[in-house]
Formats: C-alpha cells, structure tokens, sequence
C-alpha cells in the first residue's frame, strides 16, 4: 500500500493547494489525543484514517466510533482520525492528512458531499479506497455505508399520520448539502403524498436546516407557528437534534405533547422525550452495527481495493445516476409502545429513558 499512499499524496496535494492553508487541519484524533500510529507507513499492516465532519454530535463518539475501531482492531488494523468540526474546506485537507499518517482506508462522513468529491477522487486515483459513511459522495469507486434512510424518512412519517392523517404539517428537513436530507424527504413523500394530493394535508411549511443545527430549527419552527397562528398540527422533522429544537419551540407556546413530531438517530435525550410524549417517535439506527459494518469492510478493501467485493455489498443507483456498492442498514422506528427494544439492547439505562415519565402511563418506566 506505500506506493499506493505516495500516488495519493501528490495527486492530493493538488487539491490542499487549490484550498489554501488551512489551521484547523489536524493530526490528532477526533476527541483531540494523540493519533495512533500502530499501523506506519512502510509495514503491511492496514491503517484506516477516518474524517469525521463534526465530531461533537452526540452519536460519533459514544457509538459510532468506538465499534468503528474495535472492529478495525479485530481484523488486525489501526485507526486513526481527525475531525473537520463542520468546514467542509479543513475536511479535504484532512483526508491528505490522514493519507500522509499512512492511511491505505478512508472512511468519510462528509460535511458536503458534493465539496468532498475532489479530494475523494484523488484519494481514489492513488490507490486509497473510501467508504462513504452514512452519506453518500457520489463518487462510483466509493463504497457507501448507511443505514436505508429513505426507509427512515417512510417510518417517520408512518408514525405521525397515523397520529395526525389531516391537517397543517411542517418538515423540518437536515443540511442540503447532505443527500440524506433528499433520501428521507422522498421516504415521507411515500407515506403523505397522495393525502397532500388530495389535499388532506397541507405543508404549510418546508426548509433545509444548515448542519442539521437544532438552534436552526427551533427558529424554523417558531416562524413557521407565528406565520400560521399556531394552527400546525404536525411536524416531521428529521433528526432528533432538530426535533429538539421543533419540541423547545412547541413548547414555548404550550403546544409540547399535543402536536407530533419524528426524529431519528436514538439520542437519548429524544427516546426519553418518546417516553414523556412530546416526540412521538424516534427512528433508532444502531451506530454500533454502521461502525462495525465500516470497519469490518476497511480491513476488506485493505486487502482487495475492490468495493463490490466487500460482503454484504450489492448494487445502488444514486440520485446522481452512479452505481455504488452499497451496505444498506436496516432501522427500527421506536415509539412508547417498543421503548423495550433500545432498553434490552442497552442502547439507554431506565433512569435516563423514564426521567420524568409517569410511570402509570408507560409500560416500560413501570
């Protein structure tokens, strides 16, 4: 892999030249330590370098990351990584970085899938395959993990119209930059579409949310309910983190409880809102099993830089007409009926989840 990481390195100096010096790219770890360096350049062991975007979000720390490297250790690799902290510009200058610690993997969650493209190219060009990880860079040599986020956006709002199949709703919906927001939006339109159609329901509001920022979306809602006199009935948003911020804002007009809301991603803080009623359900991708898959799939593409050949990998047309080898993931939508299922799983202790909840009212708080 040495004169794989060399080709890399030239053709992507080109693109961190095109970009400028940039002071927030970094050789540390995510969380700020020191980058391990087990696996050097010029030994045949497998080094995955892994930019992460914004490695303050909850998830990646606590369960993306951990089963990304245990799994990458298992199969006898090393893991390093840095964090962008949401510019997509310090990314691309961090995956030359990682490139240049002796990455012969790259795992990318990109900040901007469509801004990450050079870079990714030219890791590509020399020889340093990427997985794509939980978004999608429409790149066709990329392998892409991700859990079915169409599917995510269909039980989201299979929750709320089966709780509200009328009326004003709002959608809430992620960065525009980052395809899922698109996947989970075309999902929703599967399961509300004829009734807008029919006119049943009516949006009374849509936007994108800048880095699915929860301040953003609370702002979002609170324009959203003055424009329509508080008369929104419900709200599909499409993260936890925004629900947060659409719940706050509902909230601060005494509407919390009484008009649904989706989320997703499994924060604790949102499945214990599932708990108390004011989020009606929170769709849960297992981080632990994308890390794993992630991983698992690095040490592969170590050995054979061939995406299609990683197992589990099968075909997917993206929305930019490319074919990628593709690991789709399967969620679980989780509402007050199922808490047992992230419970049992020991995703969230009951004193977290039933914080507050009156334990009469639901089953698994009793």
């Amino acid at each position: 892999m040495q004169k794989k990481r060399l080709a890399a390195l030239a053709v992507a100096a080109l693109i961190v030249a095109a970009c400028g010096d940039d002071d927030e790219a970094t050789t540390t770890t995510a969380d700020g330590g020191s980058t391990e360096t087990t696996g050097a350049a010029g030994t045949d062991e497998c080094t995955v370098g892994v930019s992460w975007n914004n490695y303050q979000e909850e998830r990646w720390a606590k369960w993306d990351e951990p089963a990304l490297k245990a799994a990458i250790e298992a199969g006898g690799g090393t893991y390093v990584s840095n964090d962008a902290k949401s510019s997509a510009e310090t990314q691309a200058s961090n995956l030359e970085n990682l490139i240049s610690q002796g990455a012969d993997v790259l795992v990318v969650l990109a900040q901007d899938g469509t801004a990450i493209k050079p870079a990714v190219a030219s890791a590509v060009a020399g020889g340093v395959p990427v997985i794509a990880y939980d978004r999608l860079i429409e790149d066709p040599d990329a392998l892409y993990i991700t859990f079915d986020n169409q599917l995510v956006g269909k039980m989201q709002a299979e929750a709320v119209f089966a709780a509200v199949p009328t009326g004003n709703y709002v959608i809430i919906k992620g960065n525009s930059a980052d395809a899922n927001a698109d996947f989970l939006r075309s999902g929703m339109e599967l399961v509300i579409g004829e009734a807008v159609a029919a006119g049943d329901i009516t949006i009374v509001g849509e936007t994108y949310t800048d880095n699915w920022d929860p301040a953003t979306a609370q702002a979002s809602m609170e324009q959203f309910l003055t424009a329509e006199n508080n008369e929104i009935d419900a709200v599909l948003a499409q993260n936890d983190g925004m629900a947060g911020g659409v719940i706050a804002a509902l909230d601060a007009q005494g509407l919390a409880g009484s008009i649904p809301v989706s989320g997703q991603d499994g924060d604790q803080a949102a499945l214990n809102r599932v708990a108390l009623g004011t989020q009606t359900v929170d769709v849960w991708k297992d981080a632990r099993a994308l890390g794993t898959a992630a991983g698992e799939a690095a040490v592969q593409l170590c050995k054979d830089a061939d995406a299609s050949k990683v197992a589990g990998a099968s075909p997917f047309t993206t929305p930019g007409g490319n074919d990628l080898a593709t690991i789709l993931l399967t969620p679980i939508p989780i509402t007050q009926e199922n808490l047992n299922v992230v419970l049992d799983a020991g995703w969230i202790d009951k004193a977290t989840l039933c914080n507050g909840v009156d334990a009469t009212k639901v089953s698994v708080c009793a």
